[in-house]
């Protein structure tokens, strides 16, 4: 039987079109669009950190970082952080995502819907919510007090457990769809192959299914971790003094002491700390891994040793987690006396860990539905029903229903402009090689490395100097920077599992570049650019750095309003707008799901 590496190749590149003007169209407008409103404006930010009080060149800040410990301190908190919300939330999606995959019709709408749930909820009122949920007079403390487990309330949040609940709630969505987009190009005859050559359970997952996901683990892993590094939020609202992330400084030195040059210094650190991290990752993964690399993924000579041990250490415990698994089954067989009910037992084991997962997502959400109902005035648990007043104080508001139709029209447009900057582009990376490929990779990954504070005040610095700052224009510019990235690593992953022989096959036929992509590409890879074009949709939608500085107080978004809102006082209005939200969101993802699938059945008919 085949070995599958653990570090997954590619098929050979595939010359479908004219190279060199493919290669212009595809990458050129996002390059450009990226080095205007990205690269241009934080570079004149970051530029700051090397000047003085007098604007005099200066190293006095970074002198400041190394010989203060408190900064490297949070700089290793933020690390900590990061890492363990990356590996919860990836072993947390995995079994979902299969799940989802293997799943159709009305069941898998149901579970799209539970895994986004998170998504459609506001930052404030997702962390307001885990804060009355786990509080020592919450939700979850009332019921085992109310149980006798435990004799006093226990300390759910203000420490590093709260943070790591609220993160990884946060962005587990983020895995679970990169993971599914993958995932859903997998041949299932695979592993059916494998076993009708005699494989056990666990030799077909770790040997065969697994490495093929590896695409989506890494993908999943990178877009984690590089998030998790510029949250603020969750961590200032349910983490306690030892847990202050690094952009949480950021963001105080230009806020409440308005140390512009301090701020880069902490900035630029952030940075490097970041590239360094990265370049370990791409010396063990590999670019091939997420830009589709696959020429140089062949080639033993551009190898580094790092990724050669790598793909060995990786090849060696998928080798024993498939050994131990199989040992495990069959032990569990020979309890049962027989193998008639192992597959149903598998199945029951993979439902009762996706249940505690998507229970976790949805949970915070579905507090919020009831707590909009109350008659008081304050969120409390249980809340006293019934009352539709939040409603109707929210639905009578001009300023509300204005700022949510705002926020709907700037996501709608940012993700389409970021779609028709980023998909191309994402091509490009997976399918050619060129000498700008790692440059032009950087590129579009950085507005994610970034902390969205330095982007939010560079193009603020930049729209006032050409006169459009505060405009809605300047909102959806700024979005658009923010989603690029999520869009181009999510297709990158999908392009990296779909399988190039269909193209080749197509060619050989008599069928053009464009026929093969309309006809045959496309088609195989729809979900996964859906599921892009939701991700742009509802970051952007969500966003709220940029609008607190790019609108420059003129114009208000809806995490604008409810920031604000919350800052004043946290009340069952800020519920109310969040269940609207949910709504909405419920019937646009059902509506879209819908469409997909309506599609592919006409492509399968025709």
């Amino acid at each position: 039987m085949a070995r599958v590496d653990f570090v997954a190749g590619t098929a050979p590149p595939l010359r479908i079109w004219p190279t060199w003007n493919k290669l212009y169209w595809q990458t050129g407008p996002v390059a450009v669009f990226l080095l205007s409103l990205f690269v241009i404006p934080v570079v004149m930010l970051l530029g700051l950190s090397f000047l003085d009080d007098r604007s005099l060149p200066s190293l006095e800040h970074y002198q400041r970082l190394i010989e203060v410990p408190l900064y490297g301190k949070v700089l290793l908190t933020t690390i900590k952080v990061a890492f363990y919300t990356t590996l919860l939330c990836v072993v947390g999606a995995y079994p979902v995502a299969y799940l989802l995959s293997i799943s159709r019709g009305s069941t898998r709408n149901w579970l799209i819907i539970l895994v986004l749930m998170p998504f459609w909820t506001s930052f404030l009122v997702r962390a307001f919510a885990w804060i009355v949920l786990l509080g020592r007079k919450g939700a979850v403390n009332q019921i085992l007090l109310a149980m006798g487990i435990v004799d006093a309330p226990l300390q759910l949040i203000y420490n590093f457990a709260g943070v790591m609940i609220g993160m990884t709630h946060a962005l587990m969505p983020l895995a679970i769809l990169t993971l599914l987009a993958v995932m859903e190009g997998i041949d299932p005859n695979l592993p059916k192959a494998a076993a009708t050559m005699g494989a056990k359970g666990g030799t077909r997952f770790w040997r065969i299914y697994f490495p093929l996901t590896m695409p989506g683990v890494a993908s999943a892993a990178l877009l984690v971790f590089i998030t998790s590094l510029g949250f603020f939020i969750t961590p200032a609202l349910l983490g306690g003094p030892h847990d202050t992330m690094i952009v949480q400084l950021i963001i105080f030195q230009i806020r409440e002491v308005l140390n512009w040059q301090f701020a880069g210094a902490i900035g630029v650190l952030l940075v490097i700390t970041f590239m360094a991290i990265f370049l370990v990752y791409d010396r063990i993964f590999g670019l091939s891994v997420i830009g589709g690399s696959a020429q140089q993924a062949r080639v033993p000579a551009k190898r580094s040793s790092i990724r050669g041990w790598a793909v060995l250490a990786g090849n060696a415990i998928t080798s024993v987690l498939a050994n131990l698994t199989d040992a495990a089954i069959y032990a569990l067989t020979i309890l049962k006396q027989g193998e008639k009910n192992r597959g149903r037992r598998t199945r029951i084991g993979l439902y009762a860990a996706c249940t505690f997962v998507l229970a976790f997502l949805a949970l915070p959400t579905l507090f919020v539905l009831p707590v909009s109902f109350t008659s008081e005035a304050f969120l409390t648990w249980p809340p006293k029903l019934f009352s539709l007043q939040w409603y109707q104080l929210v639905l009578d508001s001009p300023v509300w229903l204005g700022a949510a139709a705002r926020s709907f029209m700037v996501a709608l447009v940012a993700a389409t402009i970021a779609m028709l900057f980023a998909v191309p582009c994402a091509f490009a990376l997976a399918r050619d090689n060129f000498a700008a490929k790692p440059a032009l990779f950087g590129l579009v990954v950085a507005p994610m490395i970034v902390p969205n504070i330095f982007i939010a005040v560079g193009l603020f610095f930049l729209f006032s100097r050409i006169g459009i700052a505060g405009t809605t224009f300047a909102v959806v510019l700024g979005h658009t920077v923010i989603v690029i990235p999520y869009i181009v690593i999510t297709v990158l992953a999908v392009i990296k599992g779909y399988d190039r022989n269909l193209d080749y096959a197509a060619a050989t036929m008599g069928a053009s570049g464009m026929q093969t992509f309309h006809r045959v590409t496309f088609p195989l890879i729809r979900s996964g650019i859906i599921a892009s074009f939701m991700f742009a949709f509802i970051i952007s939608f969500d966003e709220l750095t940029i609008a607190l500085f790019v609108t420059g107080g003129r114009i208000t978004t809806l995490p604008k309003l409810m920031y604000e809102d919350a800052l004043l006082s946290v009340s069952p209005r800020l519920a109310a707008v969040a269940s609207l939200l949910l709504v909405f969101m419920s019937i646009i993802i059902v509506v879209s799901e819908l469409i997909r699938r309506k599609g592919g059945y006409r492509h399968g008919q025709n």
